[in-house]
């Protein structure tokens, strides 16, 4: 309620252009991005500020929130510049849209722009490669030519270059684009920025305004711990990692249950990998991939298989990592420096998993009938083949033997048949020494 009483409250006050909001935009352009500037839009109207500055610096991203955030701009009832600073930074792909899309479009000094050919349909990318895929590819192509174009035309700029742009990914730097009249000027700070735009006539949805920021209030907007969340989980590094971690989670607490941490910690890390994969252009064939290569992991445990299921997973999940997100564009992939990373502690895991198997295999049981092979005991009484008794471990067990076994001999088991063991005299030795009931009764 609030934020639709300020302009009321500005306006009783008599008070025109609170300020100019800043807000600066790094990284790329992902559904988290696209609410903070469309927020800040929104607030900035609100508030019936002089103007909106976003600061920019982008590699690229999604087209659906690039889409998002043009339409905020559009649809702006004050005027919003963007501003591509500090230097070094750049507006490429998704970035040269929205640059020019803003009401003043703006550079710093070592700054560039371009590279704006499309990767990606409806949100998802695709690197093309099949009939199809160069299809869809020569369809994005002509749809952003026509949507650059259009803003072009709308906001007076240079429609052949952004064509150029999307259809032959050209950069250039800012002189160029000044030159060119792809922006409208050059300004080596904020300060300089807001000097240059005041008294400047600006058109805004068909009426004319005269910026007035001389002696303005800078309000400065920072991302929150909310933005800053989702731009966290819409990372693909961070996604993809959270899934691996999900699937650690889930199969240490099948291995070993009751442990429940490790379950309810994998369940919460593959919930938030999910909800990353609704915002990513996620392709469902390299989860697949992903989920095998764990699969023939946890095989390998069980089954002996001389290191080819470990092989197989370890291929299909290299394939999977790769295939994960449908995008030909770097940021949008995950980190060659996160799979591999990735894919040799999954392997080391389950190697140690393995050897443990092997080693706990080849150990002698030390439990049940098993655990009593090789024992040595001593006859209770005589044995031969007929019978006896023989005392092992605390316990009395009915013995038989192949040879004469006198009272109080140190015997070996041999084997169990049941619940009759098997035994033989230990070594030759002395003769055994006759025992009174006495000692048989302390012992």
């Amino acid at each position: 309620m609030l934020r639709f009483l300020l302009p009321l409250f500005f306006a009783a006050l008599g008070l025109q252009g609170a300020g100019i909001q800043v807000l600066t935009v790094d990284g790329i352009i992902n559904p988290a991005s696209e609410k903070f500037i469309s927020d800040a839009v929104e607030d900035a109207n609100l508030a019936d500020r002089e103007c909106l500055i976003i600061e920019l610096d982008t590699p690229g991203g999604l087209m659906s929130s690039m889409r998002g955030i043009i339409k905020s701009i559009m649809a702006s009832e004050i005027p919003v510049a963007v501003y591509v600073s500090p230097a070094g930074a750049q507006a490429a792909s998704a970035g040269v849209f929205i640059t020019v899309s803003a009401h003043i479009a703006a550079m710093a000094p070592g700054t560039n722009i371009g590279a704006a050919h499309p990767v990606n349909v409806g949100g998802g990318m695709f690197g093309g490669g099949s009939d199809s895929a160069d299809v869809m590819l020569e369809k994005a192509s002509n749809d952003a030519v026509a949507y650059i174009q259009s803003i072009a035309d709308e906001r007076g700029r240079n429609r052949d270059w952004l064509k150029e742009a999307v259809l032959q990914s050209v950069s250039i730097t800012e002189k160029e684009a000044l030159e060119l009249n792809v922006i409208d000027l050059i300004a080596p700070s904020m300060a300089a920025l807001i000097d240059s735009l005041d008294g400047r006539v600006i058109t805004v949805k068909g009426r004319e305004v005269t910026l007035q920021l001389s002696g303005q209030e800078i309000v400065r907007e920072e991302m929150n711990w909310k933005y800053r969340l989702l731009d966290i989980l819409s990372h693909p590094n961070v996604a993809y990692l959270l899934m691996l971690l999900g699937f650690y989670g889930l199969f240490f607490e099948l291995s070993n249950p009751g442990t429940v941490l490790p379950g309810v910690l994998g369940a919460f890390f593959l919930i938030l990998a999910f909800y990353a994969f609704q915002i990513l252009p996620v392709n469902y064939a390299g989860v697949a991939l992903i989920i095998l290569g764990i699969i023939l992991f946890i095989l390998e445990v069980k089954v002996t298989s001389f290191g080819m299921l470990t092989i197989g997973g370890a291929v299909a999940m290299l394939l999977g990592s790769f295939m994960l997100f449908d995008s030909a564009d770097p940021v949008l992939r995950v980190s060659w420096s996160i799979i591999l990373p990735s894919v040799l502690f999954t392997l080391l895991i389950f190697g140690v998993a393995v050897r443990l198997v092997v080693k706990a295999a080849r150990n002698r049981p030390v439990t049940g009938f098993e655990g009593l092979l090789g024992e040595e005991g001593e006859a209770n009484t005589q044995i031969n083949a007929n019978g006896g008794t023989v005392f092992i471990n605390g316990e009395l067990w009915k013995a038989v033997s192949d040879e004469e076994i006198s009272r109080f001999s140190a015997v070996i088991v041999e084997d169990i048949r049941h619940m009759v063991l098997k035994v033989r005299r230990k070594g030759p030795g002395p003769a055994p020494v006759e025992r009174t009931d006495q000692d048989i009764d302390r012992r």
